[in-house]
């Protein structure tokens, strides 16, 4: 399956809805991306993916930061585009953010 990179603005929502499920440290594997087709709105998936950030700071409820998003998907590229909005969840939403660029695929950098 072919991997993707996208850079992106995300926002946490500030309270958690999920006790204990509030901090997340840089390479998280914890979240997941829900988001709408580009080509299609009313197909919607959950993506397992790992965020990125270039400190190493925890991220707690109501932190906003530029992430990294890496998607093994080959569906990826009909789901996330430039402006795309998408919600992060983990086993609730728990934030938001939205796609700035693609910085890289299978074929290298973009």
């Amino acid at each position: 399956m072919p991997q993707v990179r996208y850079r992106a603005l995300i926002a946490l929502d500030s309270v958690p809805l999920q006790p204990g499920r509030g901090e997340y440290h840089n390479h998280t594997r914890r979240l997941m991306v829900h988001a709408h087709s580009v080509r299609a709105p009313a197909h919607i998936r959950y993506f397992p993916a790992e965020l990125s950030w270039d400190d190493e700071r925890i991220l707690h409820p109501g932190d906003r930061a530029e992430v990294t998003i890496t998607i093994v998907d080959d569906e990826a590229a009909s789901f996330f585009d430039c402006g795309q909005r998408f919600d992060l969840w983990n086993g609730s939403d728990i934030g938001h953010g939205t796609i700035s660029r693609r910085v890289y695929s299978e074929y290298g950098p973009c």
